[in-house]
């Protein structure tokens, strides 16, 4: 699922995503980002060519513009609208992974030859424990654990995002690339002109190793 937020400057219990036409909303200005987001826009029936589009850069700088006072809304990935929020700031209206539905995320790359490897298989026996663990550990157990990674933000911040994800279904417990989920990627960059082809399930996915 797409982790991506939209945050406003104020709660807003009915949000609905035509609010967006015709707003400022700080934003990636291209990328899966973008993409993913143009697709919700589509997908919640707007015309995202009617959105007053502030494209300051990467992360960091969307935030700190967002935080000195552009736009009605932003667009981030947690933690950064979870720390938003915490410091008052602003408020997490919609979830684009809720709009767009399961896609081909995270994905893993490899050859197919290696996939036959003893080392596929104990890293695929360590994969899987892990993504069994994010899904089942509680998120302050988590959040304390990544907290190093994130020295700006607050750990329980942290951790109400990682909830957040856990429940949105970021992290599935199978750790193969589903047909649907790989199509609804394929619809995602062919809707924004970014994918010329359609390559068949098989060209792209491979079955994970078999472990015990």
């Amino acid at each position: 699922m797409d982790g991506f937020f939209l945050t406003g400057r104020e709660a807003d219990a009915a949000f609905t995503w035509d609010k967006l036409e015709g707003a400022e909303v700080v934003m990636f200005k291209g990328g899966q980002p973008n993409a993913m987001f143009k697709y919700a826009c589509h997908k919640a029936g707007i015309d995202f060519n009617k959105i007053m589009a502030i494209c300051p850069g990467g992360p960091a700088e969307i935030d700190q513009v967002f935080r000195h006072g552009k736009g009605q809304y932003v667009q981030q990935q947690g933690p950064f609208p979870q720390q938003l929020q915490a410091d008052g700031i602003g408020h997490i209206v919609a979830q684009v992974g809720r709009q767009i539905g399961p896609c081909g995320f995270s994905s893993l790359a490899a050859t197919r030859d290696w996939l036959e490897t003893d080392m596929a298989k104990a890293f695929m026996r360590a994969y899987k424990k892990t993504r069994a663990y994010m899904n089942e550990a509680p998120a302050t157990e988590i959040a304390r654990a990544e907290k190093s990674y994130f020295p700006d933000i607050d750990e329980n911040v942290l951790a109400d995002c990682i909830a957040t994800y856990q429940q949105l279904g970021c992290w599935t417990p199978h750790v193969e690339i589903t047909r649907a989920a790989y199509e609804k990627t394929l619809d995602i960059f062919e809707y924004v002109g970014l994918l010329k082809q359609r390559y068949r399930y098989e060209q792209v996915c491979g079955a994970p190793p078999a472990t015990d």
